[in-house]
């Protein structure tokens, strides 16, 4: 996050609910399912041993689904708090919407659909807008993946992540159940003192935070009211 004297720094972590919005299903759905599939089948490692054939394809699907997806209300708002703010978003999702819709600070803790890894090299990442094919080879001769951090498997930016919010004069939430960790715990980071915000349809359980607005709605009909609490702190 880079520095601007006077401006308050505002972390805003954000969660598959602000997606959802935009057209993109999330693997929490009612029926459990992630587009028809159970996530053991789809984003484990287990998964990709089993059948290396059949994420492939599941990911390429969730490629096509984000490239024909638009960014929302809400990722256009949070972007424009760049105006009068220090702005970081941390997002749990794997879509480029924030950054279509103009935020220019984002970590992504889950990966990004838009690119790809060698399978043994996590350090060898390209870019990708097409299927990744079973038989396409990183540098290493390695197959190519999903750059996606799937269940089971560490998260690398956590501890970035976690050295951004502790830095936070506020600190939001919008969009997110905050059930997944170690994303989740984020909030736990934010300093006691600071001002702290809620934005979801259902808001979680969160008793043990203080100085807490809860904005219980969706995150495109909740972000004005969101946007109009933070002018106090401009």
């Amino acid at each position: 996050m880079n520095a601007q004297p006077g401006r308050k720094k505002i972390v805003v972590l954000t969660g598959a609910g602000i997606s959802a919005e935009s057209g993109l299903k999330t693997f929490r759905d009612s029926d459990g399912l992630w587009e028809g599939y159970e996530v053991s089948e789809v984003a484990t490692p287990g998964a990709w041993r089993r059948n290396p054939a059949l994420v492939l394809e599941f990911y390429n699907l969730r490629r096509k689904n984000v490239l024909e997806a638009s960014p929302n209300k809400a990722h256009y708002r949070l972007a424009e708090l760049e105006k009068d703010f220090e702005v970081q978003i941390i997002t749990q999702n794997i879509d480029d919407l924030s950054e279509r819709a103009g935020s220019t600070q984002i970590i992504h803790l889950h990966g990004e659909i838009f690119k790809m890894r060698s399978e043994s090299d996590g350090s060898l990442i390209y870019d990708i807008r097409g299927d990744i094919q079973w038989g396409d080879r990183a540098q290493d001769g390695a197959q190519l993946r999903p750059h996606i951090v799937w269940f089971e498997e560490p998260v690398p930016m956590i501890e970035a992540a976690v050295a951004v919010v502790k830095r936070a004069d506020i600190f939001v939430v919008a969009g997110t159940s905050l059930v997944v960790y170690p994303a989740a715990g984020l909030v736990n980071y934010a300093a006691t003192g600071i001002p702290k915000f809620i934005l979801d349809k259902k808001i979680p359980y969160t008793s043990s935070l203080q100085n807490l607005t809860a904005i219980e709605k969706p995150a495109t009909e909740g972000i004005e009211e969101l946007l109009e609490k933070l002018k106090r702190f401009k």
